[in-house]
């Protein structure tokens, strides 16, 4: 069977929560940094040597973040413990709560591509092994310039391939190995800052040029559908046991507030307004994209799942004939996509094990395969739309040999053409009829990885107070504007979706305290800026141990 001509759609979602302690002022975790060394800078490289069309999505709320750490970075304030070591004066000793932090931060990366991949970095996890971990003598047994050297391999090993490659600043540390002195860690620290603050001008750069499609989220990455109304996790699974509030107060005027701050600031930050919204997790609702819609929004994307329980009731999902196309709502206008969620995941999940050269002919082929069998009278679309950052960890030097041997073939394919979601509304046949939309997300189709068990939905109980106090303060007047505006954004902050992704009924997994700990703070400071007591409850794991485990949302997303 001859070639038949497809049209790929790839779409790379960047997205992280916020993790400003705002009590503090301090950046309780570091990974919109590292994700920003290590894989923002190297996913723009490959976008500007190779003539293919992509999407890529950027939550605000990491935008924001980056942003943050560019001014850090320029004025020299810095607000990340990580960064303060690796910028540690000659002469001042690190006192022990630096130390335990310094252990415990800087070997949380693969340990096979990240750490043993370079031998003076892997020596550094042996002495930690060798001295005890990170007990009383362990510490005493570990000189200030251990640490010096630890502090900068783990800055070195989140740097992108594409850097090592280019920045003369690295290539010499990395050589060097061993024994950084205070002139190394700053020439560090100035390339870091360079790389940071040059970032977001490289995206801009990158849609201006016409290469790449910039979509964005809801600001601070909220699964929508849930804000606007709990009951949508039952039209997946009927017996989901939701939270013991009826809804989510104020859902849809929050949802919207959500949805209108992160296209304003999209226009702001990129000079033009967003046509696509990569919902929070793919998470989409008939109500939910009635709201998209509604603010001019032109096209939107979700899982496989989602079409499939959607056309269960009116003849059947079959995959050759459904999926390949994009479709719209009766009674909407924005277009939705949905992913193919088998080649998706073998770029987030199994890739990784193959060498660079045959993952990419191996998808290539995938994508060729359907142009040959796929049903639908027109060109099939298929649509590969997965996290943009998680998934190169885990990848030989940081998925260069793959995506290098991917973006090379498909810039001279002869009948696969990259389009992103607006090019492809523009040249393809229109969208397919969609009788009805069954609420989920890319994962199984459901909502249930963010409601649904007791530590889930006693974090969104805690959330709904919280949203009722908010509520009778504000209506109260007696905010002043510089505080109502505070406690609006620290809001936000506690909307977004990854607290409930993280929250495990049982779980010990370090990540799961930490992310916990971090929404309680989060809510706390809101009821303060409320001038408000902070409820007893919040000085509580949300997690606990009593309440069945259910290891499986943890183990759907890597540390950061």
């Amino acid at each position: 069977m001859s070639a038949r001509p497809v049209a790929l759609v790839l779409v790379w979602h960047m997205h992280q929560p916020d993790y400003r302690d705002r009590a503090s002022g301090e950046f309780a975790m570091p990974w919109v940094l590292l994700h920003a060394l290590k894989d923002y800078t190297d996913m723009a490289w490959h976008l500007e040597r190779h003539a293919v069309r992509a999407t890529v999505n950027f939550a605000p709320v990491l935008l924001d973040q980056i942003e943050d750490y560019a001014a850090q970075l320029a004025s020299g304030r810095l607000r990340d413990p990580l960064l303060r070591l690796l910028a540690r004066e000659p002469g001042r000793s690190l006192a022990e709560p630096e130390r335990r932090y310094a252990l415990a931060q800087c070997f949380r990366a693969n340990a096979e591509t990240m750490i043993r991949a370079f031998p003076a970095y892997r020596r550094l996890e042996d002495v930690h092994r060798a001295a005890g971990g990170e007990g009383a003598e362990g510490l005493a047994w570990l000189t200030d310039r251990y640490f010096d050297d630890l502090v900068t391999w783990y800055f070195l090993a989140w740097t992108g391939e594409t850097v090592r490659r280019e920045s003369a600043t690295v290539a010499r540390l990395m050589a060097k190995g061993a024994g950084f002195t205070y002139e190394d860690r700053r020439a560090l620290l100035a390339e870091i800052a360079r790389l940071v603050g040059g970032l977001i001008g490289r995206w801009r750069a990158l849609a201006e040029s016409g290469r790449v499609e910039l979509s964005t989220t809801p600001h601070t990455h909220p699964i929508g559908p849930l804000l606007v109304d709990f009951a949508a996790a039952r039209e997946a699974s009927p017996a989901a046991t939701l939270p013991e509030h009826e809804r989510y107060p104020g859902g849809i005027e929050r949802t919207l507030a959500q949805l209108e701050s992160a296209l304003a600031t999209h226009r702001a930050r990129f000079g033009v307004d967003a046509a696509g919204v990569w919902p929070a997790e793919g998470a989409v609702s008939s109500a939910f994209l009635r709201l998209l819609a509604g603010r001019g929004v032109r096209w939107t994307a979700s899982g496989e799942g989602v079409l499939a329980r959607s056309l269960a009731d009116s003849g059947g999902y079959e995959r050759l004939r459904d999926l390949y196309r994009p479709w719209r709502l009766d009674g909407v206008e924005t277009a939705l996509f949905f992913r193919d969620d088998r080649l998706s995941d073998m770029i987030g999940f199994e890739y990784r094990r193959w060498h660079g050269r045959d993952a990419a002919a191996h998808l290539v082929g995938e994508v060729e395969g359907i142009g040959r069998e796929a049903r639908a009278a027109e060109p099939p679309v298929v649509a590969v739309i997965l996290d943009g950052e998680n998934p190169w960890e885990h990848y030989p030097y940081n998925g260069f040999y793959f995506l290098s041997a991917l973006y090379e073939t498909l810039e001279k394919h002869p009948s696969i053409r990259t389009c992103t979601p607006s090019e492809c509304l523009a040249r393809e046949a229109p969208p397919a009829r969609l009788s009805a939309l069954k609420a989920g997300s890319w994962v199984q189709g459901t909502l249930l990885t963010w409601i649904g068990t007791p530590a889930k939905n006693r974090a969104w109980d805690l959330l709904c107070a919280a949203k009722h106090s908010y509520d009778l303060v504000v209506a109260s007047g007696r905010l002043e504007p510089a505080a109502r505006e505070a406690a609006r954004a620290q809001l936000a902050e506690c909307e977004g979706s990854d607290w409930f992704w993280w929250f495990e009924d049982g779980s010990a997994n370090p990540a799961v305290a930490a992310f916990d700990r971090l929404f309680r703070e989060k809510l706390a400071h809101l009821y303060r800026l409320l001038a408000l007591p902070v409820p007893a409850p919040l000085a509580e794991p949300i997690c606990a141990p009593g309440d069945r485990a259910d290891g499986a949302s943890a183990m759907r997303r890597a540390d950061g």
